[in-house]
C-alpha cells in the first residue's frame, strides 16, 4: 500500500510540473484549459454593451446561479436542487430532441411543462440580471451543457396533440430565443482570452469546407456511379407527415473489435450543407469547398488556413477508442486507402493544437459535437479547445443528430444573414436563422404544401456557439 501510494504521490508530481510547463511555453492554451476565475470587474469589462453572463454551479448538497451584466446590480440566487435532480429533468426534456422515432409522426411531443420548470428553477430567480441585456453568455456546467438555454419557454404554454400541420403550434411558444440570443463559453476567463485575440487580418476568404469524406473504395465507387447501393448515415429524402424521421447518425461502433475508418458510414448530404453555405457567401464552390476524396488530412494541413474567415468540417467527430489505436479526439477524413496519400486519415486534436488559423468560425457540422455529456461531449471539449487555441474565435456545433434538411437551411441562413450585416454578431445570427425556420412553411411536399412545421426544437435549436458569440 506504501509504494502504491508513493506512486500516486510521484504521479501527482509530474502531473503538476506538466501543467507548470504547459502555462509557461503555451499561456493562451493554458487559460483554455486551466482558467483562473475572473473577478465581477473583470467580467464586465469583458463584457460587451447589451450583453449579460450567466454561472451556474451544480452540487450535490447545494446549486446556484448568478447573472452578471455590463452594468448595474449582479443577481445571484440559490437553485432549490442537487445536481442529480437537474440532471434527470434535463436528460427528460432531451427525450423529444434524440427520440427513437422512426416517422415524422412519432415524434414525441416537446415537454412544454417540464421546460417552464427549468426556467423557474434556473433562470427566473436571477432575470434582473439577465432579461435587461440581448445576448446572454453562459458558462456551461455539468448537465447543462445538455441543453441549450434558448429552448426554454419563458412562460406557460401548450401545443395541441393533433394539429395539421404537425409541429405549427409550437410557433406559439415564448421560446427563450424569441428575446434573447444565447452562445455558451467554458468559463468566464476563456471568453476573456478570446477577446483579447487581435481582430481578424483584412482580405482573408469567406470560406473554406471539407465534407462528405470517403471512408472505403465501396464508397468512392458507389459516389462515381460504379458501386452497388451502400450504407450511409441518416439523410434526408423526401418525407411526408407519415414518412419515416431522417437524420445525420453517429456511427454504431460501441462493441466492434478494432474498428477501422472504413466501417464508418458516408454523409453525402453534407456535400449539399457545404455548398448551400457557399453560394450563400457568394463563394465559388468549385474553389473553396473540399468533398469526397478531396477531403484529406493532407489538404488540411497543408493549407494556408489563416486566410480564411469560416472553417468548415462536415464530418464525423470521434473519441479515444472508437477506433483501432485512436487515443485522442479526431476528426474522421477521406482513408488513405482512397486517396493514396500517407497519414491516417484522421485529424487528431495533436494536429489541430499545430493549425494556425484566423478564423471567426470553425463550424463542426457532425453529430452531437457539442453534446454536454458521453463521446459527443469528449470530441466537442478536446476539438473545441484546440481549434480556440489554434486561432478561431467560435464554434458552430450541434446538440443532437440533425434533421439534414432543416439544418441545412438554418446554416445556411445564418451565413447569409452575416454576409448581408457584417454588424450582426455571431449569436443573433443564429438567434435570427433558428427563430426563422420556426416561423417558416416548414418541409414542403412537392405540390408546395406543407407536411410539417420546423417550429419542434429538434429542428430549429440543435445548433450552439462555443466561444466567443459577439461580433466578427
Amino acid at each position: 500500500m506504501q509504494q502504491i501510494q508513493a506512486s500516486i504521490a510521484a504521479l501527482r508530481t509530474e502531473r503538476d510540473k506538466a501543467r507548470q510547463e504547459i502555462k509557461q511555453k503555451f499561456p493562451v492554451y493554458a487559460d483554455l484549459v486551466s482558467p483562473k476565475p475572473p473577478s465581477v470587474a473583470e467580467i464586465r469589462a469583458t463584457l460587451a454593451d447589451g450583453e449579460a453572463m450567466l454561472s451556474f454551479y451544480f452540487g450535490q448538497s447545494g446549486s446556484f446561479v448568478w447573472a452578471v451584466p455590463k452594468s448595474g446590480p449582479v443577481a445571484f440566487a440559490a437553485v432549490n436542487a442537487q445536481i442529480g435532480e437537474i440532471e434527470t429533468r434535463i436528460r427528460k426534456l432531451r427525450e423529444a430532441l434524440e427520440p427513437q422515432a422512426a416517422m415524422i409522426s412519432d415524434i414525441p411531443p416537446f415537454d412544454l411543462k417540464l421546460g417552464y420548470e427549468l426556467y423557474e428553477l434556473l433562470l427566473k430567480p436571477v432575470e434582473s440580471g439577465w432579461k435587461p441585456a440581448r445576448n446572454l453568455i453562459v458558462v456551461t456546467n455539468g448537465a447543462l451543457g445538455l441543453l441549450p438555454l434558448s429552448l426554454l419557454p419563458t412562460a406557460p404554454a401548450e401545443v395541441a396533440a393533433d394539429e395539421d400541420p404537425l409541429f405549427v403550434g409550437y410557433r406559439n411558444v415564448p421560446w427563450l430565443a424569441r428575446s434573447h440570443a444565447v452562445s455558451t463559453v467554458p468559463s468566464a476567463a476563456a471568453l476573456r482570452t478570446l477577446r483579447q485575440l487581435p481582430p481578424g487580418k483584412p482580405g482573408r476568404g469567406d470560406l473554406v469546407a471539407f465534407g462528405d469524406p470517403y471512408f472505403n473504395s465501396e464508397q468512392q465507387a458507389e459516389a462515381e456511379g460504379g458501386g452497388e447501393k451502400i450504407q450511409v448515415a441518416d439523410a434526408g429524402g423526401n418525407i411526408t407527415r407519415g414518412g419515416p424521421l431522417k437524420r445525420r447518425n453517429s456511427p454504431k461502433l460501441e462493441g466492434v473489435d478494432s474498428a477501422e475508418l472504413g466501417l464508418l458510414p458516408r454523409l453525402p448530404d453534407t456535400a449539399d450543407e457545404l455548398k448551400s453555405i457557399a453560394l450563400a457567401l457568394q463563394a465559388d464552390p468549385s474553389k473553396v469547398l473540399f468533398l469526397g476524396k478531396s477531403a484529406t488530412e493532407s489538404a488540411v494541413k497543408t493549407m494556408n488556413l489563416s486566410g480564411f474567415r469560416i472553417l468548415a468540417f462536415a464530418t464525423h467527430g470521434l473519441v479515444p477508442g472508437e477506433l483501432n489505436g485512436l487515443t485522442q479526439p479526431a476528426l474522421a477524413l477521406s482513408s488513405p486507402a482512397v486517396t493514396g496519400e500517407g497519414g491516417d486519415g484522421l485529424l487528431t486534436m495533436e494536429e489541430i493544437l499545430g493549425l494556425k488559423l484566423d478564423a471567426d468560425w470553425v463550424v463542426l457540422s457532425a453529430c452531437n459535437t457539442g453534446a454536454g455529456a458521453g463521446a459527443g461531449a469528449e470530441a466537442a471539449s478536446g476539438l473545441g479547445r484546440a481549434f480556440f487555441y489554434a486561432g478561431t474565435r467560435a464554434l458552430l456545433v450541434t446538440n443532437w443528430s440533425v434533421h439534414s434538411q432543416s439544418a441545412r437551411q438554418l446554416v445556411t441562413d445564418l451565413f447569409k444573414r452575416q454576409a448581408d450585416d457584417p454588424k450582426l454578431s455571431r449569436s443573433e445570427a443564429l438567434r435570427q436563422a433558428a427563430m426563422a425556420l420556426v416561423d417558416g412553411p416548414g418541409y414542403l411536399n412537392s405540390e408546395g404544401k406543407t407536411e410539417f412545421a420546423y417550429a419542434h426544437p429538434l429542428f430549429w435549436a440543435p445548433y450552439t456557439i462555443i466561444g466567443d458569440g459577439g461580433l466578427q
